[in-house]
């Protein structure tokens, strides 16, 4: 069985204990739960695809705890400083190109030149990483292609009996993944997420472009089914159907809104969570009413649309 560790000095020192062994570690992030384990490990690394699924070309985000982790592992550049003066510690990850002789498994990158790398804001992630003192690889802490996690609890309902612990650091803040931005060229958004598009390019005094999904896969979250529950997925629903479960936005009768008072922040943040609910309830469909394709709405969207994919 998983261990479940708490942010206790002695439990934060167990957990970095199984990641000296080789071992994997769920912990919380502001964005969402992840799954990590040593980045500079091969076998590290594969237990992390071992426990999710996941496929082998999807690479890995690492997360480190100061800017000199993140300088020792890419390239670095005056845009990448700028973007982490403006936005680090947080949800936002940056792909670089890759420093030759850096200590990151191949697996990390899937083969790739480049290089995700985050630092991220919950203080107990940040206790961990300071411990551990070097580059963790996580990937969200769920089986692949399912809801991401935003509680230990939902980290527990798909790999309990997986992975060795745990860190229960309560609900996620953010509750979406972190954008991604590539760095290795022209700054490109690979997956909104945490961070607007518009905040980015407000910073840079340049406007980003956007990855288009025939491009190869270079970041997580790009595979075109992902975040799916086992029920179907109805979307920009202008009504509800009869025996769905229905998630709402704004005010309207529903199972579970997003956000009534129609704040994207807090509709991110409901995200996950509400789609894990409505999945127990165990009906065929959820149905899911329009969400505003602006700031946090396009993240919001584009994890609505691979959850409702053909699988």
């Amino acid at each position: 069985m998983t261990i479940r560790l708490t942010p206790a000095d002695a439990d934060i020192a167990r957990a970095v204990e199984i990641w000296r062994a080789g071992g994997r570690v769920a912990f919380p992030t502001e964005t969402v739960y992840g799954l990590g384990a040593d980045a500079a490990s091969d076998i590290a690394v594969a237990r992390i695809f071992e426990a999710k699924d996941r496929p082998s070309f999807n690479p890995l985000i690492v997360h480190v705890a100061t800017l000199e982790q993140a300088r020792e592992l890419a390239v670095w550049s005056e845009t990448a400083e700028a973007l982490a003066a403006a936005f680090w510690p947080g949800p936002l990850t940056l792909v670089l190109p890759l420093r030759p002789g850096a200590r990151v498994s191949s697996l990390v990158t899937a083969g790739l030149d480049s290089v995700g790398i985050r630092m991220p804001a919950h203080p107990v992630a940040r206790q961990l990483l300071r411990a551990f003192g070097g580059g963790i690889a996580a990937p969200s802490a769920n089986r692949s292609g399912r809801i991401s996690p935003t509680r230990a609890a939902h980290v527990l309902a798909t790999l309990n009996g997986r992975i060795e612990a745990v860190v229960d650091g309560g609900p996620s803040d953010v509750g979406l993944e972190s954008t991604i931005l590539g760095l290795t060229g022209r700054p490109t958004l690979l997956r909104p997420g945490g961070i607007a598009i518009e905040s980015l390019s407000e910073v840079l005094g340049t406007r980003v472009s956007r990855r288009h999904d025939t491009e190869a896969i270079s970041a997580p979250g790009q595979t075109p089914s992902h975040y799916a529950p086992r029920a179907a997925m109805r979307l920009n629903a202008a009504e509800w159907e009869e025996g769905e479960a229905t998630l709402g936005f704004g005010p309207m009768p529903c199972d579970l809104n997003l956000s009534e008072r129609e704040d994207l922040t807090e509709a991110a943040a409901n995200l996950f969570a509400h789609l894990h609910a409505l999945d127990a309830m165990g009906r065929p469909v959820i149905a899911v009413a329009p969400v505003p394709h602006r700031g946090l709405g396009i993240a919001i969207n584009d994890r609505l649309s691979r959850a409702a994919a053909p699988r």
